[in-house]
């Protein structure tokens, strides 16, 4: 069963007087204040929550704090003020041989450049964390087999790492850290280092796992869309601070500043939007017709755009009990993606009947 992890009010500061520091960013002071006086502020004031079996992505710009706020999560860097709990145990109040325990049994990471032994096969290498906890070769090599089928690599396990894929390489370093059975995992840009193709793969396979798996995960990227395909809630950092926290759909629609306006301008919504982020649900004016082809809270826009191509009316979307919770007008759809994407979103799912545009009705 996974964990709680939270992060309460955390600071780090590279340089004279941090703690000084601290204090003045506690009254205001801004990260070039600081840099003036040769101090670093890499992150400041974080805090967050995340609860278990979830992904949380942390996502931002190089130099914006996010792989330092991560490197405290498990005790790599030291906090210079704040606290960090995970299962109800303080990381920044206990020894350091507890906190080797801790990384060694319940935190496990997957970095960015796969960190693979070359030397060793790809069971040894899977079988690694569990070789540090003195695991017992036949048990860590059971274990490491199990996680690399999990991994689609099962009948690769006598290989050597050179002779793998770089999307093979990776699936090894999650299979690492799947198989300590840790409760956190820690994703330090790990998919960062691959083409395209074989990076939405790892994205189809870390998904596919969560649902069986079920871990709390912290996800560093600087990609918007692949944080908002991974992550059941983000972060977006800058200049060192968390500036909104909330669900793809929240920082889509309701961006907290200019900033990450800016960042989400040129995602495309319709894979992230869905008929419960963009019905109205003041049921006063428009009508909608529920004896015709309606949608679920969760349908996703693409459809949305489908089925209102092929009704004269509003679209009515229905909860689980077939109550109706709200209705999408087209000039709404237009309104979320533009004339264009949105008449796109309705060729992009096969039309039953009705031709017409999804924008001769708005």
């Amino acid at each position: 069963m996974s964990a709680r992890l939270e992060a309460e009010h955390l600071y780090k500061v590279f340089g004279r007087k941090p703690d000084q520091a601290v204090e003045r960013l506690r009254k205001s002071a801004d990260r070039e204040e600081l840099r003036a006086d040769g101090t670093t502020a890499a992150v400041i004031d974080a805090s967050f929550t995340v609860e278990p079996g979830e992904i949380f992505v942390i996502m931002g710009l190089s130099g914006s704090g996010k792989s330092t706020l991560l490197r405290m999560l498990n005790g790599l860097l030291e906090p210079t003020a704040g606290h960090v709990r995970f299962g109800g145990q303080d990381l920044t109040e206990i020894s350091e041989r507890q906190l080797r325990e801790v990384r060694s049994k319940k935190i496990s990471m997957v970095f960015q450049h796969f960190a693979l032994f070359p030397h060793r096969s790809v069971r040894d290498n899977a079988a690694y964390g569990l070789e540090v906890q003195g695991v017992p070769r036949a048990e860590r090599e059971r274990r490491a087999d199990e996680a690399l089928a999990l991994c689609g690599l099962a009948g690769w396990e006598k290989s050597w790492p050179d002779e793998l894929s770089g999307g093979m390489q990776q699936r090894v370093g999650l299979a690492r850290a799947l198989a300590t059975d840790a409760d956190l995992l820690l994703m330090d840009e790990s998919f960062s280092a691959l083409d395209p193709l074989i990076r939405r793969d790892m994205q189809d396979q870390l998904i596919e796992l969560q649902k069986t798996l079920k871990k709390t995960i912290v996800f560093i990227t600087h990609d918007l869309n692949e944080a908002m395909r991974l992550g059941d809630r983000i972060a977006v950092m800058r200049d060192g601070r968390i500036v909104q926290t909330g669900t793809a759909q929240d920082i889509l629609m309701r961006p907290a500043n200019d900033y990450v306006a800016s960042f989400t301008q040129d995602v495309d919504r319709s894979r992230v939007l869905t008929a419960g982020s963009v019905m109205d649900t003041d049921l006063s004016g428009d009508e909608a017709d529920c004896d015709c082809e309606t949608a679920r809270p969760d349908t996703p826009f693409t459809e949305l755009c489908a089925i209102s191509a092929r009704v004269s009316h509003p679209v009515a979307v229905l909860d689980a009990d077939d109550r109706l919770v709200g209705v999408v007008p087209a000039r709404r759809l237009v309104a979320f993606l533009g004339e264009e994407q949105a008449a796109a979103g309705a060729r992009a799912v096969p039309q039953e009947k009705g031709p017409e545009k999804v924008m001769s009705r708005a």
